[in-house]
């Protein structure tokens, strides 16, 4: 297990789980949380051998957003943050936190609990997959500040959701249900239990060729909302990158023989 002051990551077998902890205060988003979170992304990035990643928060609540005492700075002093420069390719450090994970190439699932709130809100939709319980509740909480959502929400949020769904909760900051994040799109589906649900999802993931599903979250990402016949043509050339590889025939074969596949990452 590699352990920082905010975030744990340890792994099982393929599957690497990230936490975040800060759990005295709800895991809202310090300095040091946002550096340890930038870090594991950066860690994950390399990690072959990971086929799946599980994110959760530790205590009552996933994250409830930045922590605005850790912040005050920024509130008297707005001008001592450089929101402008490009810390990691297109991104601020205060958008990677969210996009880094969207960007990873293997899966990323979200088990959510407690509230999900400004950042931590953005966070959660770098996931592929989001698991929430029952009575998460989320909110884009930016307007209660006076702030604009700026931690990748612009990007993320349009994949999941309608138009009129985001002006809505982005001028309100209204906290709304994980009922209505499911229906809004924001949340793929709801758990009693959203850390097993989540490690369930991985598990089942872990158990397919690992070339062929970053393969497949490449092509996802690279063709949402891209010209149909780029799209066509990047559909080709994933499946000729996969087909006949050594991972690829274990898996028609160990179909075949009804057994579990032994792939090599």
């Amino acid at each position: 297990m590699s352990t920082t002051e905010r975030v744990k990551l340890s792994h099982n077998g393929p599957i690497a789980h990230v936490v975040l902890s800060r759990a005295e205060k709800r895991n809202a988003l310090d300095q040091a949380m946002l550096d340890a979170i930038a870090e594991v992304i950066e860690q994950l990035k390399e990690a072959r051998e990971t086929r799946v990643v599980v994110l959760s928060g530790d205590g009552e609540a996933f994250c409830a957003g930045l922590d605005f005492f850790s912040f005050a700075a920024m509130l008297q002093n707005p001008e001592s943050l450089d929101f402008m420069t490009r810390t990691h390719g297109d991104a601020n450090l205060f958008q990677q936190v969210s996009v880094g994970w969207r960007d990873l190439p293997m899966p990323v699932i979200t088990a959510l609990h407690g509230v999900a709130f400004g950042g931590g809100f953005q966070i959660m939709l770098g996931a592929d997959i989001r698991v929430a319980a029952p009575d998460t509740r989320f909110s884009v909480m930016e307007a209660k500040w006076g702030l604009v959502p700026d931690m990748g929400g612009m990007v993320l949020m349009p994949q999941v959701a309608r138009q009129d769904v985001i002006r809505r909760l982005t001028y309100t900051a209204e906290v709304f249900t994980a009922q209505q994040a499911l229906d809004w799109g924001f949340v793929s589906e709801l758990s009693d239990d959203p850390v097993a649900r989540a490690f369930e999802l991985a598990e089942a993931i872990a158990m397919r060729n690992p070339e062929s599903i970053r393969a497949a979250k490449r092509l996802i990402s690279e063709t949402w909302n891209a010209d149909p016949a780029e799209t066509l043509m990047a559909e080709s050339i994933a499946q000729k990158a996969v087909l006949g590889k050594p991972n690829q025939r274990e898996a028609v074969l160990a179909n075949f023989e009804k057994r579990t596949p032994n792939f090599k990452d």
